[in-house]
């Protein structure tokens, strides 16, 4: 089995949909979209992805069906209720005096550096972030929907590995977004979310492909061949958007802090 992940284009989070730059960025990729080989497609239900995969759709003939569980992850923590974890969320946004719920992942790396569980493939479950938020009940619902996914697909989840009931080869890709891909890859490897969150970047119209490796007969297990791939986007000379990255050094007062 193999499954593309493929972000959004640059975001107009206001208006969830495109901002010019990230028109023609989905207009690069669809440029790519036969030689990908997209096969079965599927699309978050929110406005950036759509509009993203839509270029590639037109392009090669096809449609897309849209799974609800594709949305951004949509954990959210109230700060108004755990001021203790304020430092985790120095940019958090105030409206009236009161902080705005944020989303949960977003979190600076002076704090997870100091509270080591949230990178524990096991014990980020216990963490204070965790048990101040939404995030493990979001996380378990769509891994849920993910596996059920991948067991109409032949691959049953087991532990921490997944059985084989039927071989398959078919394609199946996700236009989605940055948070809920590195959500689905961490519950595929096995590793806390916090730190794929942390140490992945996935640039707007990034291609991520995965795909099913059986060593063994009836034991797969799901191996990375190109993460965050944006070859599309040199071959049409478009900078890379830095809407997945901060600033690389500091001093830098144009980037993203």
């Amino acid at each position: 089995m193999r499954i593309l992940f493929i972000r959004h284009g640059d975001p107009d989070y206001i208006n969830d949909t495109l901002t010019e730059k990230g028109h023609r960025e989905a207009a690069l990729l669809a440029k790519r979209a036969a030689s990908l080989n997209l096969g079965t497609c599927y699309v978050s239900p929110l406005g950036r992805a759509k509009d993203t995969a839509q270029y590639c759709l037109d392009k090669v003939g096809k449609t897309a069906q849209t799974l609800e569980w594709l949305r951004e992850f949509p954990a959210r923590i109230d700060l108004n209720q755990a001021v203790h974890l304020q430092k985790a969320y120095p940019t958090a946004d105030k409206k009236d005096g009161k902080y705005v719920p944020r989303i949960v992942w977003d979190i600076t790396p002076s704090y997870w550096i100091e509270h080591g569980e949230c990178m524990d493939k096991i014990k980020w479950r216990e963490s204070d972030i965790c048990r101040n938020s939404d995030a493990v009940e979001v996380y378990d619902r769509v891994t849920s929907e993910f596996d059920k996914f991948l067991a109409d697909h032949g691959y049953v989840r087991e532990g921490s590995s997944y059985r084989v009931e039927k071989e398959c080869t078919e394609t199946v890709t996700f236009f989605c977004h940055f948070g809920i891909t590195c959500a689905l890859l961490s519950h595929l490897w096995n590793m806390s979310p916090f730190a794929a969150w942390q140490y992945f970047a996935f640039a707007p119209t990034s291609v991520t492909e995965i795909v099913t490796e059986e060593r063994e007969q009836g034991i797969a297990c799901f191996r990375g061949l190109k993460l965050g791939d944006v070859s599309h986007l040199y071959a049409g000379d478009e900078p890379v958007s830095l809407a997945a990255r901060f600033c690389e050094v500091y001093s830098d007062e144009n980037g993203r802090h």
